[in-house]
């Protein structure tokens, strides 16, 4: 997907800053369809221009960046939401992917990181400043670990469940497609088919799953 191709909306408090991504992913191909500075415009104006892909400051005037991203992610099931935050804090990490975000990255990323994780979030991938996809998979590992009962998995192909393994591992579409010996665009259709049958939105959500399934580690690993 070219960048011509993506939609872009970016929520952010602060005028210059708002104004800065939004002309930097312009310049750089982006359509910015929209912009808005507080959580209840952010959730009206994406609900009018659906973008392929959200950019969310966590702290907004009035209701939470947290709140208009679980809003827009339940709402809006197509657009991806990729915070953009100046916190780097675990527990504003792990409240955003609860929320929904597809991938949280932090402001002192450089604009050929902020370029990357926008192509990548609105290809599907789960997109982390690094050290922080770790957390997440930490998390989601000490959840599984509880002992709540789990329902079962729908029926998954052998290759679906073998892609799935992959994505909880944290290996992007590329890198999978690259272990696999396939192409990029089969291993999209195995994660949308996989998205599909267990109901789930983006990767993090099927990362999440599959921890909670036993499926991060492989059959000769245990």
């Amino acid at each position: 997907m070219t960048n011509e191709h993506v939609s872009v909306m970016v929520v952010d408090d602060h005028p210059m800053w708002r104004d800065g991504v939004a002309r930097d992913l312009t310049e750089r191909g982006f359509r910015v369809l929209a912009t808005a500075g507080d959580s209840e415009s952010a959730q009206r104006i994406a609900r009018a221009v659906r973008p392929d892909v959200v950019l969310m400051d966590l702290n907004l005037n009035g209701s939470s960046g947290v709140d208009a991203t679980r809003w827009i992610t339940t709402e809006l099931p197509a657009t991806r939401v990729l915070v953009l935050s100046a916190s780097g804090e675990h527990s504003d990490v792990l409240e955003a992917v609860k929320a929904g975000a597809s991938g949280y990255l932090v402001k002192s990323a450089s604009v050929a990181e902020l370029v990357d994780a926008v192509q990548r979030t609105a290809a599907g991938d789960a997109v982390f400043t690094a050290g922080l996809a770790g957390l997440v998979l930490g998390e989601y590992r000490r959840m599984a670990a509880a002992p709540d009962s789990v329902e079962p998995a729908p029926q998954l192909t052998e290759r679906e469940t073998e892609v799935l393994r992959l994505v909880a591992k944290g290996l992007t579409a590329r890198q999978i497609a690259t272990r696999l010996v396939i192409s990029h665009r089969t291993v999209e259709n195995h994660v949308q088919s996989t998205l599909r049958k267990l109901q789930l939105h983006n990767r993090v959500e099927l990362a999440r799953y599959a921890i909670e399934h036993g499926l991060d580690t492989d059959p000769e690993e245990v």
